[in-house]
């Protein structure tokens, strides 16, 4: 049996290729990386027990619970005490999560675009940090929250801050 090249072989070859051709043309995400995530931050693999689910009934009170999940998980980074008057970066991020208090996405309301290593560590927290409290009476929500750093890469969150000197 020969091969030949008829019409539609020819077709279904030029479909191929082009198919291919356009495939490169993609972005490749890092894995690990959520839409909305200006970094290339990825969490280091590890398995978390899951949190205790929040009974809050809106995304306000859910910030509290998210923000003890953080302080929770990071207590040697968290600035202890009254924050000094100048800060290195303050950052305000919003993290949707999913039922399971997954990560789907982040939007940077205001990120500290003069310190890049601090936006790239905040968003390795978020990916880390989860699963967060899943949001049991919300479903999912979006969780707001301010992220005020020193110099010496301790940080507190606006929702549980101790204020300001």
């Amino acid at each position: 049996m020969t091969f030949q090249i008829t019409p539609r072989r020819l077709a279904l070859a030029g479909a191929l290729l082009s198919s291919l051709w356009l495939a490169g043309c993609g972005t490749i995400t890092s894995p690990g990386a959520v839409p909305g995530q200006l970094s290339d931050a990825t969490p280091e693999r590890g398995t978390r027990p899951r949190p205790t689910p929040s009974n809050a009934t809106t995304a306000r009170d859910y910030r509290k619970d998210a923000a003890r999940h953080v302080y929770q998980l990071n207590k040697k980074r968290i600035y202890e005490g009254k924050l000094p008057p100048m800060l290195y970066a303050v950052g305000t991020l919003q993290v949707e999560l999913d039922a399971n208090g997954k990560v789907l996405s982040m939007h940077w309301m205001r990120a500290p675009k003069h310190a890049p290593e601090v936006i790239a560590e905040i968003e390795k927290t978020v990916l880390e940090d989860q699963p967060f409290p899943a949001p049991a009476r919300l479903g999912k929500v979006t969780w707001t929250d301010t992220w005020l750093w020193d110099e010496d890469g301790h940080f507190q969150l606006d929702t549980l801050s101790e204020g300001q000197l």
